[in-house]
C-alpha cells in the first residue's frame, strides 16, 4: 500500500515516515500543499495523511481540491488544530478521519487500517478470500490449515494489495507502485521474487498468474 504524507514539520514527518515504512507502507513525503496536489495528479496512492498547517496551499485547500475532482482516495487529517469548528470542517469536507497531534503511532496505524477497511467495504479486521487470510495488525498470513506464516514486509505489502481487491488483476508496474516508494531501488525481477516467496510459504495456488497481464488472488469462495 502506498501512502502520501503531507507534513511540513521535519521531525514529525521523519517519525511518521519511518513508522509507516516499518508497518510495510511505501511512503512518499511532501512538505507543501501545491506539491501534494501535483504528486496526486501523477502517482497512484492508497491513502493520504494530510497536515492542515502547510505552506503554499493549506490542508483545507488541498482537501477541497481532491474532493472537487471526485477523487475518493482515503484521507486522514493529522493536525494540532483541535477546535470543534476545524474538526467539523475537516470531516464535512471529505476527510475520512481527523487525528490530533500529538498522537501515538500505534493509534495512527490502527486508524489507517480502519479507514482502508471501510474503503473496500469490509468490517472484518482480517483480509481473506476464503483460501488465505492476512491480519494487517500482526502481518501474519494464514492458510486453510490455520497455521500462521510470518511474511517479510514486502511480501506482506504485495499480498495485502491483492487481497484488498480479490479477483482484480494487477500488472507488474501497479504492484511496484504500491510496494515501493520514492528512492527505493526496484530490481527488474523483484515482483517475481516476492510472488515466488509467497507461493513457497503459502502454497502454489495462492497467487494466480494471468499470462501477459499480471497476477491476482481468487475472489472469495
Amino acid at each position: 500500500m502506498r501512502v502520501l504524507l503531507v507534513e511540513d514539520d521535519t521531525m514529525i514527518g521523519d517519525a511518521i515516515q519511518c513508522a509507516l515504512k516499518e508497518a510495510c507502507f511505501a511512503t512518499d513525503w511532501v512538505m507543501d500543499g501545491q506539491t501534494a496536489l501535483t504528486t496526486l495528479d501523477c502517482q497512484h496512492y492508497d491513502l493520504v495523511l494530510l497536515d492542515l498547517g502547510i505552506p503554499k496551499k493549506d490542508g483545507f485547500e488541498v482537501l477541497a481540491s481532491i474532493r472537487a475532482k471526485d477523487n475518493p482516495i482515503p484521507l486522514i487529517i493529522i493536525t494540532a488544530r483541535d477546535s470543534l469548528d476545524d474538526r467539523l470542517l475537516g470531516l464535512d469536507s471529505g476527510a475520512d478521519d481527523y487525528v490530533l497531534k500529538p498522537f501515538e503511532m500505534a493509534e495512527l496505524l490502527a486508524r489507517i487500517r480502519a479507514v482502508l477497511r471501510r474503503k473496500v467495504g469490509s468490517a472484518a479486521s482480517v483480509l481473506t478470500n476464503g483460501i488465505v487470510s492476512l491480519d494487517p495488525a500482526t502481518r501474519e498470513a494464514m492458510t486453510k490449515d490455520n497455521l500462521p506464516v510470518q511474511l517479510s514486509n514486502r511480501e506482506f505489502a504485495l499480498l495485502q494489495t491483492l487481497l484488498l481487491r480479490p479477483g482484480s488483476i494487477f500488472s507488474r508496474s501497479q504492484l511496484e507502485d504500491r510496494i515501493y516508494g520514492w528512492g527505493d531501488e526496484v530490481e527488474s525481477n523483484a515482483i517475481d521474487f516476492l510472488i515466488h516467496g509467497l507461493r513457497r510459504k503459502l502454497g502454489s495456488e495462492i497467487i494466480q498468474n494471468v499470462r501477459g497481464v499480471g497476477w491476482k488472488v481468487s475472489k472469495s469462495v
